[in-house]
């Protein structure tokens, strides 16, 4: 496929390449990339928790700086931009390859390193449900559920007609664009509010509880949107197959945690090999991630539902521990990846043809704050509730937003212009939320009257 997509004189190049250099070229390139990808991971990361701000945004600039937006170092075949000249002469000259070569290998073995993404991204998604609370999506109150739905069919109606008919963009990617900006980041929200001491306060909870069924609603839009594109779509019909499956298939893995679950921890207990938690775990993940893709769902749906599916799990903490490592490394490579592709020269501001898409991302960064912040008023509370600390809570759209903004990428849903305005939208978002947290809350601690015990905190419909 790559030799009939090269021009012939690279095509015979590479086939006078013996076949032990070019393997020692591949394991060079792929080497060098994953050093670069973690180094520059790690000491952004390092340098924004020092500033109190989420470590998955190092991960994020950590691509921008070294990728197709910075010194071309870790550079996706798709976004055509040239391979920095001095990673092309480092592997030309440890290795008998001609520099004019070095591209396509570079080209012709990134497929590995995305594979490698892919599987941080649903081992992700697989972690996020785990962590979630059935007995709190069950019985998450009125008060959660309505904020959850005003907080993303706000952003999402508001973004996707306003980019229709202000921006004429066409209709699925700007229903994508829309969908991107329901995500709320509900470790964000509960990392600040933990530190404030809010987590157990009215506000936190029902902030906690419409976090998570954000991320079942916006998942479920995502997982409609991205197959609708595949069939390129809009008809009735087909949205509504696609959304009765969505719905089905997480209501089927919330009732198939009560019989699964028991039955997957029978197995493990019979197990002796070790390992059996975590390969027992992923033969779940995999069977799920089949049966979304059999029935014309995203495989990233099915990644999330298996987390549920094993959320009730008496090894649920193990699970956990045993996969979190794995989603340290290989989701760091996603966010990387994500960053890495993104173009921002589109949105150069001493640039006049980037002017438009300098006003698209600055109208889904306004949109995505009003969306989410109005959702704070949408419920009805007969005590005292601060309700702008309830919409700045559902605001940071952090990993969740990523992940959106990676499977739209992946899928070539999106022009380069609204790829970049929809990044400045998850990083706005994800920066300002903690800030305006703290501004707003400050060093007004919660009495304990508006505290809810251990007891409520698991069960949020006491909050009613």
């Amino acid at each position: 496929m790559l030799a009939a997509a090269m021009p012939p004189l690279l095509t015979t190049l590479l086939a006078e390449i013996s076949p032990h250099d070019l393997e020692m070229a591949e394991t060079l390139i792929g080497v060098a990339r994953f050093v670069l990808i973690f180094v520059a991971a790690r000491i952004l990361a390092e340098v924004l928790v020092r500033l109190q701000l989420p470590t998955i945004l190092g991960e994020l600039l950590a691509g921008v700086l070294i990728g197709a937006s910075g010194l071309h170092l870790l550079v996706p075949p798709e976004t055509q931009v040239e391979l920095s000249q001095g990673l092309v002469s480092l592997v030309s000259g440890l290795v008998n390859v001609p520099p004019e070569a070095v591209p396509a290998i570079y080209s012709e073995s990134f497929p590995s390193l995305e594979s490698v993404a892919e599987l941080g991204l649903y081992a992700l998604l697989f972690l996020t449900g785990l962590e979630s609370e059935l007995e709190e999506l069950i019985a998450v109150g009125g008060q959660a559920f309505t904020v959850a739905v005003a907080g993303v069919v706000l952003p999402f109606a508001l973004g996707t007609w306003g980019l229709m008919a202000l921006f004429q963009v066409d209709a699925i990617p700007a229903i994508f664009a829309g969908a991107s900006m329901t995500a709320t980041s509900i470790g964000i929200t509960a990392s600040v509010f933990g530190e404030l001491g809010y987590l157990k306060t009215r506000e936190g909870q029902i902030v906690i509880g419409a976090a998570v069924l954000d991320d079942i609603l916006g998942i479920v839009i995502l997982a409609v949107v991205v197959a609708l594109a595949s069939g390129g779509s809009l008809e009735i019909g087909p949205i509504v197959k696609l959304v009765a499956a969505a719905a089905v298939f997480v209501v089927a893995a919330i009732g198939l945690s009560r019989s699964a679950a028991p039955a997957f921890d029978w197995l493990i207990d019979k197990l002796k090999a070790p390992g059996e938690v975590l390969v027992g775990s992923f033969v779940i993940l995999a069977i799920s991630c089949f049966a979304a893709t059999a029935i014309g769902l995203e495989a990233a749906l099915g990644a999330f539902a298996a987390g549920l599916i094993l959320s009730s799990s008496k090894h649920n903490r193990a699970i956990q521990e045993a996969v979190l490592p794995i989603v340290t490394l290989f989701a760091t490579v996603f966010f990387v990846l994500v960053g890495a592709g993104m173009d921002l020269s589109v949105i150069n501001p001493s640039d006049p043809s980037s002017k438009t898409a300098l006003i698209v991302a600055g109208f889904l960064l306004v949109v995505s704050i009003i969306g989410k912040i109005a959702a704070g008023w949408c419920f009805v509370s007969k005590q005292p509730t601060r309700r702008l600390v309830v919409g700045l809570g559902m605001m940071p759209r952090g990993e969740v937003g990523l992940i959106f903004l990676g499977l739209g990428t992946s899928a070539k849903l999106l022009s380069p212009s609204l790829e970049a305005a929809i990044l400045l939208m998850v990083i706005g978002t994800t920066f300002l939320a903690p800030v305006l947290l703290r501004l707003v809350i400050g060093d007004d601690k919660p009495d304990d009257d508006d505290k809810v015990d251990d007891k409520v905190a698991a069960d949020p419909v006491g909050l009613l």
